[in-house]
């Protein structure tokens, strides 16, 4: 019983607590827009009205999976395409992760297995969209009004 809780718990997501402890969490449909916890209609990345704590989107049976809005001076870099199919990370990304491993509170793969959401401290300001040289990064900023499909499987190569 002891390895089953183990392997249970070691299964589960683990996000940081800036992010567990604000109630800043929604759920997401199959398309990846988000929705509410407490009814299954869609959730609106700039009212707080519609968003919930970690707990109650983690109990809640709406939508597919978690997203969590950006804020509490905490940013995204979403990376796409930066895991080719062998599993190497592309060196431009390569790059990214070692730039700010230090300071990132999660770098997690995102829902197509080929991206990393990299989550850090971040001050607000504009978003930025790169698509040069094969990368594909996109900058959110804690205001930025977005929220971010989260997966919790930790990128276990930084």
């Amino acid at each position: 019983m002891a390895a089953h809780r183990a392997r249970k718990k070691a299964a589960q997501p683990v996000f940081p607590a800036v992010m567990t402890d604000s109630a800043r969490w929604v759920r997401h449909d199959a398309q990846k827009a988000p929705v509410r916890a407490d009814n299954g209609r869609y959730a609106s990345s700039t009212n707080p009205a519609t968003w919930t704590t970690y707990e109650a989107a983690v109990g809640s049976r709406h939508g597919v999976g978690l997203g969590w809005v950006l804020g509490e001076g905490v940013g995204c870099l979403d990376l796409d395409y930066c895991i080719g199919l062998s599993g190497a990370l592309a060196p431009w990304a390569r790059e990214l992760v070692d730039a700010h491993r230090t300071e990132a509170l999660l770098i997690e793969v995102s829902q197509s297995g080929r991206g990393l959401h990299i989550f850090l401290p971040m001050e607000p300001g504009r978003g930025t969209k790169e698509r040069a040289g094969g990368r594909r990064v996109e900058t959110y900023p804690p205001d930025s009004g977005r929220y971010i499909a989260v997966t919790g499987q930790k990128y276990s190569h930084v």
